[in-house]
């Protein structure tokens, strides 16, 4: 087709999609056709051949993704800049695409390429909280150039097809450079969709308005549970002041999420009725994210971890929240099938980290690395060369051996699929064989020491002890049993 009359179409495309989800009596069978679609081809057809169970987990966090679009609609709560964000470049260049791009990439690695890169532009924050993954304070002055983080924005578009970019920090609307900041970035790279994770305590009427105005990024604000749970961890008054950040965007039309940070303190009450119905009822959060503490960073400590027996009850209430009440709030280690297992490393799907250093990292919570993005370009290589490194490497092939694509009947239980969190051996292990290097103090503590090590591996364990006999009878038994008959 020419390339005239195919932009035509596209734009035919999305003028006919604008209509459709600004006309409540249009929207709505619409999204109900694309929920149905959506089943048929995950769950019934199936072509990747995934265990069934893995397939409806997948179809009911995609339901429900397009619940909570529908329901940005049905408040009027989304500006009309957000509505071509959604529909032309989450919608069309995020979910739905399949570019040259890509397939180029393909063709010439071999495997495809991450969906998505998670980015730090800076260390430095307003608060202080407990257990920060990046030790970020006011005093910290690390941060990427413009330059740089406007190049590697562009690189993964052209390299991979990729349209999707994750923000965190530090806290991002802190960021500057060249007398731009994290607004100017998602304006000028306006066919890329941007989540960005927030304390929110900076995202006044202007600031809301500002992301209005651009359309294409959504924040997703961390609590901790209620006032008292959220300002114990990150301040006094910190709570208030995201209340007030709710009711900016709300009035503004940004959709927003909140970033729950889930530890053994606090894991009953961020799955409560009580907190789901405060924050995705009253508040309107149309999406929620799920951490579960990770021990790294500032004062890391094994004893804020969820617990074991707390993860597989977490698990358990998760699967109810996700498939009976249609809530988007996957959970980053229970909702390990839905990706396909582990994401980290740049695998197919999934994605790295660049920290404010430039130091490119599997993730965030992984914080070990071989390669920076700085001394990479300064050597004239681009984003391939930390993708391709043996690091990376040797992590697509930990995932590819324990459960990435493979035999339905032979997948590695996905319910403990982080390498650095439920597989610390292995993780050890891959640090010891490639030279990674800590990609900062606290990181260097940890691996020298020894009861952290073991305190992570006895965790490990025995959540593996606790979840394999559900993965065995719910997931990868029904699939033994057809391959038996």
């Amino acid at each position: 087709m020419h390339p005239k009359v195919k932009s035509m179409l596209t734009m035919s495309s999305m003028a006919l999609a604008n209509t459709v989800f600004a006309n409540d009596s249009l929207r709505r069978p619409a999204l109900k056709i694309a929920e149905k679609n959506t089943y048929n081809i995950l769950v019934k057809k199936n072509r990747s051949q995934r265990p069934r169970k893995i397939q409806e987990d997948k179809y009911y966090v995609l339901r429900n993704l397009i619940c909570a679009i529908n329901k940005g609609f049905e408040n009027k709560r989304v500006s009309p800049s957000v509505r071509r964000g959604l529909i032309k470049i989450l919608v069309g260049n995020v979910l739905l695409s399949d570019n040259t791009q890509k397939r180029a990439f393909k063709e010439t690695c071999g495997f495809n390429p991450p969906t998505f890169l998670l980015i730090s532009p800076t260390k430095r924050c307003n608060l202080r909280c407990l257990g920060c993954y990046a030790s970020s304070s006011s005093a910290n002055a690390e941060k990427l150039d413009y330059d740089i983080l406007d190049r590697i924005l562009t690189e993964k578009k052209e390299l991979w097809g990729s349209y999707f970019t994750v923000i965190s920090g530090g806290e991002p609307l802190m960021w500057k450079s060249d007398g731009k900041d994290i607004i100017d970035i998602a304006a000028k790279h306006n066919d890329q969709f941007f989540l960005m994770y927030t304390n929110g305590t900076l995202i006044d009427e202007k600031m809301a308005q500002r992301m209005a105005e651009v359309g294409n990024i959504t924040p997703a604000i961390s609590v901790e549970g209620f006032e008292k749970e959220t300002d114990k961890r990150r301040g006094k008054g910190v709570h208030k002041k995201i209340l007030k950040a709710f009711g900016n965007l709300r009035s503004c039309g940004v959709p927003f999420g909140i970033s729950i940070t889930a530890t053994r303190n606090n894991a009953e009450l961020v799955l409560s009725d009580e907190f789901i119905d405060f924050y995705f009822e009253k508040q309107e959060a149309l999406y929620g994210w799920i951490f579960q503490y990770m021990p790294i960073g500032r004062s890391y400590t094994l004893d804020l971890m969820v617990t074991p027996q707390q993860r597989k009850w977490m698990f358990e209430k998760e699967q109810h929240l996700i498939r009976d009440k249609s809530l988007f709030l996957p959970d980053f280690w229970n909702s390990g099938a839905v990706a396909n297992g582990c994401i980290s490393g740049g695998r197919p799907g999934g994605y790295f980290y660049i920290d404010w250093n430039g130091n490119c990292l599997p993730c965030a919570f992984y914080p070990y690395y071989t390669h920076n993005i700085k001394e990479i370009y300064k050597e004239k290589g681009n984003l391939n060369t930390a993708l391709l490194c043996p690091f990376f490497q040797a992590v697509r092939k930990w995932q590819h051996d324990y459960s990435y694509m493979k035999p339905a009947c032979e997948v590695g239980n996905q319910i403990v699929p982080c390498i650095s969190k439920d597989h610390p051996r292995e993780a050890r292990e891959i640090i010891d064989a490639t030279g990674a290097r800590p990609g900062d103090q606290e990181a260097e503590v940890a691996l020298k020491d020894p009861d952290y090590y073991k305190g992570l591996v006895a965790c490990g364990d025995e959540v593996g002890r606790l979840t394999n006999p559900i993965w065995d009878k719910e997931y990868i038994g029904p699939e033994r049993e057809r391959v038996r008959k």
